[in-house]
């Protein structure tokens, strides 16, 4: 069995999913090696994604679990079988590896969420705007780093599913560069809002009801809820959340959001007045 040396975050979320099946039927790793005729080291490499797994072990283990979620077992077998090499692929090992892992969720997401409080979200920036948001990365970045950021991000944006964002009007009012550049990010925004898989909305400043105000976060759809993943920048980095009571928090928090925001139409008309006032 050859290890892998860098699981992906899809990797490692299969890995996390039969690790919770297992310990939700009360078994060890020592009895679930027991069961499907192997070492018990392989079970822990496989719970660490630092093995793959077949679709028949998949299924195997789901039955010895007692898993009868058909839908959910199908979704584990295809990201177990999944062999997609990615266009991402060609930055590893030039980008830090949450660059990669979130190209790979957005890649195989339903839909996507957003909800943006300091910077327009990064799949909706004008090229000028992510080059002044990664300008102003501490340590600085060098000029090759930035410039692979920017064609990386670039990239990212070429996407064709649901996509919502609810935006505050702080977001859209702070300047990362001149005013050229904050007026073409305006326009930008208005004319994603017409694509038809994207959505946009804002929040303004003189909200009374608005929650959470710090609650920046991107929401990934997986192909069942449970496949769900909120994705959060963090100081340290960033952070990958897959529990289902945080979804569920989160969840919960993204329609609060979105039940204080303009509606598409009068976030339009908001937006456009910003842009007449640069």
């Amino acid at each position: 069995m050859v290890k892998r040396r860098e699981p992906t975050a899809r990797q490692m979320r299969l890995a996390t999913e039969l690790r919770r099946l297992r310990e939700a039927a009360g078994l060890t790793s020592r009895q679930a090696a027991a069961l499907l005729g192997v070492a018990p080291a392989q079970i822990t490499h496989i719970e660490s994604a630092l093995a793959g797994v077949s679709e028949q072990r998949v299924r195997r283990l789901a039955s010895h679990y007692a898993c009868t979620d058909a839908e959910f077992v199908d979704a584990l077998v295809a990201m177990a079988t999944d062999r997609t090499q990615g266009w991402w692929e060609e930055y590893r090992g030039l980008l830090p590896t949450p660059f990669l892992d979130l190209s790979e969720l957005e890649h195989h997401a339903r839909f996507l969420r957003h909800v943006a409080i300091l910077y327009v979200p990064g799949l909706l920036q004008t090229e000028d705007y992510s080059r002044a948001v990664f300008s102003a990365r501490l340590p600085e970045l060098s000029r090759e780093e930035l410039e692979l950021r920017i064609r990386h991000r670039k990239e990212r944006q070429k996407f064709a599913i649901p996509y919502e964002a609810v935006i505050h009007e702080a977001a859209l009012r702070i300047r990362v560069s001149g005013r050229a550049t904050a007026r073409a990010q305006l326009n930008r925004l208005l004319e994603l809002s017409e694509a038809g898989h994207v959505s946009v909305r804002v929040i303004p400043l003189d909200r009374d009801d608005f929650p959470r105000a710090s609650s920046t976060m991107t929401y990934v759809g997986g192909p069942l809820p449970k496949l769900d993943t909120v994705v959060r920048d963090a100081l340290h980095g960033t952070v990958f959340i897959d529990a289902e009571a945080q979804l569920e928090t989160y969840r919960t928090s993204f329609r609060m959001v979105e039940a204080a925001s303009l509606d598409p139409d009068k976030s339009r008309d908001f937006i456009h007045s910003l842009a007449k006032e640069l």
